[in-house]
């Protein structure tokens, strides 16, 4: 866990000057992958401030399970880092500066930032699914920058103001949890679906907090860590089943999973990926019922033939969930807080040891910089 004190990337900030807009400004560093576990703190210069743009100082940005991706493997399924990149999409701070035309913010707002820019003119954007436009620009996903930085330009309207409440950590969590929202929305979760969980991590854990949000009466859920399934059990789990990575053991798992959710599982999210996890989804759904694609473990998977009509749906990030989040989090309903187990600072040691710390997984579930 990161320690006190005032960190390198602090002096950094108290020390470099640099005029941006009139204003004496220090330099603008971020965190930038360079190459396989090589990421470097190094300056990061902000494009200039467009009418409708504001300048957010970022006070917390969180590691997702692809900035691991990214940071181990140079990749992410199709999205191959191919030149250095700052890193990093899960934030949130605090306005500085904003455009001409902007008209709801003003500086001195804490807001959470989402992070995909889409071009609001294709089909898909006015149909409202602008999270698959095909021009989208997100934070951290190659070739754009992301907000491991201290500080972003970003769209306005694509940053949400936080009730007085909730904390720049936990807007930074809008970002996951928007993840599993979003799932819900797609399967249609509500005070009459039982649900299954695939997968502890994480996203599984916010879907889990999202889903029992949305109504779900009853939610099971299953991991290969004893460690995790006891942190989805403190979270609101009625049940938690352990499973092996064997894909013959599935029969007997769902044997298991169906015990305890003796009226069938209505809907289940497979928050991992894998062959093993898909062949387990299908076959514990009960017939009729639906199986949402969250986790992305595999680039390809061989799906057994499902003959008992469930729907298999998929998710890809998230579309207009900011709002409904923060409700949520303003609300108690969903508590994200206990999500957040390792904190550091800004320096370049801290971001080394955090990154590091994410990608061993155990009992790191939600990393967080505190910037």
């Amino acid at each position: 866990m990161g320690k006190g004190g005032m960190s390198d990337g602090d002096h950094a900030d108290r020390c470099c000057g640099e005029a941006i807009n009139g204003d004496v400004q220090q330099e603008n560093m971020a965190a930038w992958l360079l190459g396989v576990k090589n990421l470097k703190i190094q300056p990061y210069k902000l494009p200039n401030l467009g009418p409708h743009d504001v300048r957010v100082r970022l006070k917390a940005v969180g590691i997702c399970g692809s900035d691991v991706h990214h940071f181990k493997n140079m990749r992410c399924v199709d999205f191959i880092v191919k030149e250095p990149m700052v890193i990093g999409h899960e934030c949130a701070g605090i306005i500085e500066e904003v455009g001409s035309q902007v008209e709801d913010l003003v500086p001195g707002d804490r807001v959470a930032l989402e992070p995909g820019i889409s071009c609001k003119r294709c089909n898909l954007c006015k149909q409202g699914r602008y999270n698959l436009c095909r021009k989208m620009k997100f934070f951290g996903s190659p070739p754009n920058n992301g907000c491991l930085a201290n500080q972003v330009v970003h769209p306005g309207d694509l940053c949400f103001k936080l009730p007085d409440n909730v904390s720049l950590e936990e807007g930074a969590m809008c970002e996951p949890l928007s993840v599993g929202i979003h799932a819900c929305r797609r399967a249609n979760v509500c005070q009459e679906t039982n649900v299954l969980v695939v997968g502890a991590g994480p996203i599984g854990l916010v879907t889990l907090l999202a889903a029992r949000a949305f109504g779900a009466p009853r939610i099971v859920i299953a991991d290969v860590n004893d460690e995790r399934l006891l942190i989805a059990k403190s979270l609101g789990a009625d049940e938690v089943v352990k499973v092996s990575t064997n894909i013959e053991d599935v029969a007997e798992e769902v044997a298991k999973i169906q015990k305890v959710l003796e009226n069938g599982v209505d809907v289940t999210f497979d928050c991992a990926g894998f062959n093993k996890t898909i062949t387990t989804a299908l076959s514990a759904t009960r017939p009729g019922g639906k199986v949402c694609l969250v986790g992305m473990g595999q680039r390809e998977m061989t799906l057994p033939l499902a003959t008992r009509e469930i729907d298999v749906i998929g998710i890809f990030r998230y579309q207009n969930t900011w709002p409904l989040c923060l409700e949520f989090l303003r609300s108690g309903k969903i508590d994200v807080k206990p999500l957040i187990t390792h904190r550091f600072g800004f320096s370049q040691k801290e971001v080394e040891e955090a990154f590091e710390t994410s990608a061993r997984g155990g009992n790191a579930i939600k990393v967080m910089f505190n910037l």
